[in-house]
């Protein structure tokens, strides 16, 4: 009989089941895009004078209820980056009006605004709307558009609550009951979108492209507004296609679909990433620093979670960890590759980094990295000894495997508000940040557990929850949801509190779109769009496919 030293050691030469990957639908789709830069140029100048005669409608706009809803259709169509001065002004405005002589659509407006523009309101304002026993009025459920408008303004809640979560669930059950035949198409089109994704946890410019096409066919439309979004869309379409090109001619000299056949072959969908993260023109360096970040993460994910022995990975782990490429001779053959992979991406950034002036950013994306492969390793050893972690150990190396401080510090020499100080609050671990990740993890392991168990032979995240709390597999995903619930009231909490620590609203509004994107990538039925290409595709070719007709 083999000693339990033998075991293990036997164990830890062991290969994980390896998952044979989609290849990417894209193939050379997007890297032979060529940009037009004269009419680039027609459109920038086009876009300019347009944005003159919407600011004077902005700035002309007078009663609270004409600003917000001008305000919240800019945001709508994804023109709010234009007016970003202006539209401050006016959330001033809003902020000192007088709450009391508004209606529930309006109430509920103003009070989503407010905490989109990270202002403090309390809930209380909804209590004229409810009755003795805390329950919204009966009267309200006639009032569509006050019932979306309080749906999507229910969905920036904080924990605790109560009347905010007593909105989502009496709003949610009159909408879905709803008779909205005589309503304005617009409504209609709002109200189906907004029960599938609420607003607040949308993908911005994914449901701007999908707002212009509800909004062209609105009787009650401002022609000067549908224009300039559907330029400024095209616009930006053409630099995310060129960004795209760019990137993808990069990516295919690594040649890493036929170097490492266990890895995800995703440069698209990891740019729409990226796009998530700042959809608008100034944030380039963002989009394609986010999408190098991405692909690390996704190949040390795929190296550790589907080929590498726990011997390979550990060693990999500790030479990741000296950071030096002369020790990559050690490595074996596949991971020498994904070894220099790293390191290359890494000498790239530290020069961008001092060119822009962040050279303060490169140890702190460094030590991302490593902090990431120290709890890949520590994933994977769970996993192939079997051993079930406790829920609480599980939630904090989940932080970890999250990608989220990697994929800030991505971008960081792209973000002109980020400081040392902006590195020291991620470096605390705020909760911004731990409830984004912890968004993520929710979200993957519920979604992408068939895939992770491999056929049951692997133990995944839900596996350790149902041994902690005795719980079956839908009771485990059920608690999963619910947590994602209780962690996005955390994260609206938190990104208002990022105002009392100095930090920009360019960097907190990050980690908003992180757990908008998780909400779109994962689907309970699919899997993720990271590894099901088909998930992504009508992202893809809504963002860079399709083109807007004017």
């Amino acid at each position: 009989m083999a000693t339990n030293g033998v075991v293990i050691s036997c164990l830890w030469d062991v290969r994980p089941p390896m998952t044979k990957h989609e290849p990417s639908m894209w193939a050379d789709t997007f890297s032979n895009f060529y940009l037009d830069d004269q009419e680039q140029e027609k459109y920038a100048e086009t876009i300019e004078a347009l944005k003159q005669e919407a600011r004077g409608m902005l700035m002309a706009a007078t009663t609270p209820l004409q600003q917000m809803i001008l305000i919240d259709t800019l945001e709508r169509l994804g023109l709010a980056f234009h007016f970003e001065t202006e539209i401050e002004y006016k959330i001033e405005q809003i902020n000192a009006a007088e709450d009391g002589v508004f209606g529930l659509f309006a109430t509920a407006l103003r009070f989503r605004l407010l905490r989109q523009h990270q202002r403090r309101i309390s809930c209380d304002v909804f209590d004229k709307f409810v009755d003795k026993d805390g329950k919204f009025e009966e009267s309200l459920s006639n009032n569509v558009e006050g019932l979306l408008s309080l749906y999507e303004a229910a969905h920036v809640g904080f924990r605790d609550e109560r009347i905010l979560q007593e909105a989502v669930n009496f709003t949610r059950h009159q909408l879905e009951g709803a008779e909205l035949d005589q309503s304005p198409l617009l409504i209609k089109e709002k109200v189906k979108r907004a029960l599938e994704h609420p607003l607040h946890r949308d993908f911005p410019i994914v449901y701007a492209r999908l707002f212009i096409s509800f909004y062209e066919k609105d009787d009650s439309r401002d022609e000067l507004l549908l224009k300039l979004a559907k330029i400024n869309f095209k616009f930006m379409q053409n630099l995310y296609k060129k960004e795209l090109s760019q990137l993808s001619r990069w990516w295919n000299t690594w040649d890493l679909k036929s170097k490492l056949p266990y890895a995800r072959d995703r440069v698209v969908e990891a740019y729409v990433w990226g796009v998530g993260y700042h959809y608008e023109p100034q944030y380039s360096y963002v989009r394609m620093g986010l999408t190098k970040g991405v692909l690390i993460c996704g190949i040390m994910d795929d190296t550790y979670d589907n080929y590498a022995t726990l011997n390979e990975a550990q060693l990999f782990t500790q030479l990741l960890d000296k950071w030096d490429k002369d020790e990559a001779e050690r490595l074996p053959e596949y991971m020498k590759i994904v070894y220099q992979f790293i390191l290359s991406i890494y000498e790239n950034y530290e020069r961008d980094a001092a060119k822009l002036g962040k050279s303060f950013a490169a140890p702190y994306f460094k030590e991302s990295v490593k902090q990431l492969a120290r709890a890949f390793n520590e994933e994977l050893k769970w996993v192939m000894e079997r051993q079930l972690p406790s829920f609480q150990d599980y939630v904090e190396n989940s932080e970890k495997t999250s990608c989220v401080y990697t994929m800030f510090a991505s971008i960081i020499p792209g973000l002109k508000s980020v400081t040392h100080e902006t590195i020291d609050w991620m470096k605390s671990e705020p909760t911004l940040a731990t409830s984004t990740a912890m968004i993520g993890r929710y979200w993957n392991d519920t979604s992408s557990q068939l895939r992770e168990s491999k056929g049951g032979e692997m133990l995944t995240a839900l596996d350790f929850h149902m041994k902690e709390y005795g719980l079956t597999k839908e009771e485990a995903v059920s608690k999963f949801e619910g947590l994602v619930e209780e962690t996005w009231k955390d994260i609206n909490k938190e990104f208002i509190a990022t105002t009392n620590y100095n930090v920009g609203r360019e960097t907190a509004i990050t980690f908003l779109n992180y757990a908008r994107i998780c909400e779109a990538s994962y689907n309970k039925t699919d899997g993720d769009a990271y590894t099901d290409p088909n998930v992504a595709k009508a992202n893809v070719i809504a963002l860079f496919v399709d083109a807007i007709v004017f």
